[in-house]
This record gives structure tokens, sequence and C-alpha cells, in this order.
């Protein structure tokens, strides 16, 4: 990306970074303009660079992580797809009237294997953002991503999903449409089909509109993406009728990758490059092809059968804890 577009989308904790690699460019410009060796400096300057990088993204709070989440620049479905696949075809509609934008589909092939790949697909600007619906899919999305998801089922083909979305749409005609029967529905089939199921959370998973094509037998996260039952926004409003109190309530609701891998609730944490995912997209995407290729190949090996069963025996285990007296001991 170039800097001067990487500067109109600076977050807060990205600007001492920018600072200094403005800095250094400076630097390197006046010095080859007056034919001045320095070198040194530069280098000195750069290792003081990846010294502030290593701080900045490894001290995120959980409000930070969700401002990566959201960058307007990180790699959407449509992006990891052209990025990944050697051959893609879109697919549209649901077979009943409608075809949302805010979910995208179709089949693909990655590195020769035949796959079928959905995900939610948010805008790059205000207006593309409103014709995708930001990325909050209505029951025909879901409609849509079920026969996309039965056809890979008839045909044999692995099913990809890529979670990018604040939740499903939740205005009044989504209901009169029938929303909560529409996830609902994928979450019982999902269950049942006999192809391996791989999704990746590629920046936010919100709430059912997440979960309605996330039951899976491999579930990822991208380091610096976020998973949360509700938006933090939406839960200090609920809990403390202030939604000036987000950042207290991303903590407490474990949205991180980390956070979701310590709780068994996803399996893999994908890292990305060192600005994020959106500082090397295409960095991003051979990481998320590597690991998806690996994930087809093993899941694969399985039948039917141990599909399914690995696959309910692991959202079982989901939420399970044991209860202790204090003192008591094994």
């Amino acid at each position: 990306m170039p800097k001067t577009e990487r500067r109109n989308f600076l977050l807060d904790f990205e600007k001492p970074l920018c600072e200094l690699e403005s800095r250094i460019q400076q630097i390197r410009e006046l010095a080859e303009e007056n034919q001045v060796d320095v070198s040194a400096e530069i280098a000195q300057l750069e290792a003081r660079a990846e010294v502030l990088r290593q701080e900045i993204f490894s001290s995120l709070t959980p409000s930070q992580r969700l401002q990566l989440a959201r960058h307007p620049r990180r790699p959407s479905t449509l992006d990891y797809i052209q990025a990944i696949t050697d051959e893609w075809i879109e697919l549209h509609g649901d077979r009943g009237g409608s075809d949302d934008p805010a979910l995208v589909g179709g089949v693909a092939k990655i590195d020769g294997k035949p796959v079928v790949i959905l995900g939610h697909q948010k805008g790059r600007d205000t207006k593309d953002n409103v014709a995708r619906n930001f990325g909050m899919a209505a029951p025909g999305g879901y409609r849509k991503a079920l026969r996309l998801m039965n056809h890979a089922n008839k045909f044999s083909m692995p099913i990809i999903t890529f979670i990018d979305t604040p939740g499903a749409w939740a205005g009044v005609d989504a209901e009169k449409l029938g929303q909560g029967e529409a996830i609902a529905y994928n979450l019982r089939q999902m269950f049942s089909y006999d192809v391996p199921i791989i999704t990746t959370v590629i920046g936010e998973g919100g709430s059912g509109g997440a979960l309605g094509i996330g039951v899976a037998d491999h579930l990822f996260m991208f380091e610096h993406s976020v998973y949360t039952v509700a938006s933090p926004e939406a839960c200090a409003a609920i809990l403390w009728k202030d939604a000036k109190k987000s950042g207290q309530a991303a903590l407490a609701l474990k949205i991180t990758s980390t956070d979701l891998k310590e709780l068994g609730l996803i399996d893999k944490i994908l890292a990305e490059p060192p600005n994020g995912a959106h500082s090397e997209p295409l960095e991003a995407a051979a990481t998320l092809k590597q690991e998806l290729l690996q994930s087809i190949d093993h899941l694969s090996s399985l039948n039917p059968a141990e599909l399914r069963k690995l696959r309910y025996g692991k959202f079982r285990q989901m939420g399970v804890f044991e209860q202790r007296e204090i003192g008591e001991t094994n």
C-alpha cells in the first residue's frame, strides 16, 4: 500500500511508528540528493522502528484489535479469493428471489482442488458499504449460503467460509423475512454435511451473523481479528446504557484471537504481517492459503461419519467447565 494511502487510514496507535518511518524516508531521500552516506544512521533508526513496531503490536488492547479488524483497507473475502484461487466463479441468488451482496460465494479451485467458498463482504468506501449493507447479511444471504453449501455437499467439495461482519442485518424487514430461522437452519444443516468445513475469521465476527456460516471442523482466526457474541458498543449500551464504555466491554467479552484460543473456541491463530493484514495483504493471503490447503488435506482423509462426529463433539465441548469448592483438590 502506498504510504500516502496508508496515512489516510492511520489509526491512533500507529502514528508514532508512521512518523518514525516518514522520518527515515526523508533522511534517505535527502542523503540520495546530496550524495551523503547515512546508512549507519538509517540502520539505527530502522532498528528503533522495528522495536517500536513490536512494542505496539504486541501490547494491543482488545479495542485496538477491534480497530484493526475494522480497518477500511483490511483484506476482504473477495480480496482473499482473488489472491488464493486458481479459478473462481461467483454464483448468485438464493433461488427465492434474493441475491444479497453482503454475502458472496461461488465455486473455485485452490492449487487444483475444487472447493466452494463463501463469506461476508464489506465495502471499501461509504458508497460501497451502503451497497453491501456494511457486510450485514439479510435472510436471503444466508439462504444463498445454504444453497451453495448444499451444492458443495452434493458434489463432495470442501466448504471454505470467511467471517467478516458486525452481525446479521437487524432491520424490521429482515425479521419479516425470517432472519432467525435462516441462521438457525444453516446451523442445523452445517452439522449434517459430509464434506470438510473450514472457517476463518478474517476481520470482525459478530453474533449470529457470524455463526450463520461458522459451524466448522476447523475454525481459524487472523491474529488481529475479533469474534464476539455482540459488538462492544452494543454490549456497553445494554449493560451500562453508555456506548462510550465499549473499551471496558471489549475487555470483558474476551473477543481477541488469543482469548478465544485459550478458551478452546478456535483451533489456530493465523499470524499477520508486522503492521497488520492491511499492510501486506498478499503476505496474509499466502499464510491463509497454506493453512487452508493443509486443513483440506487433513480433513479429506476422514470419512463422512468421522467428520460429523468430530464436528458435533467439537461444539458440544464449548462452554464446558468444572465447578469446585474453594480449597478442593483433585
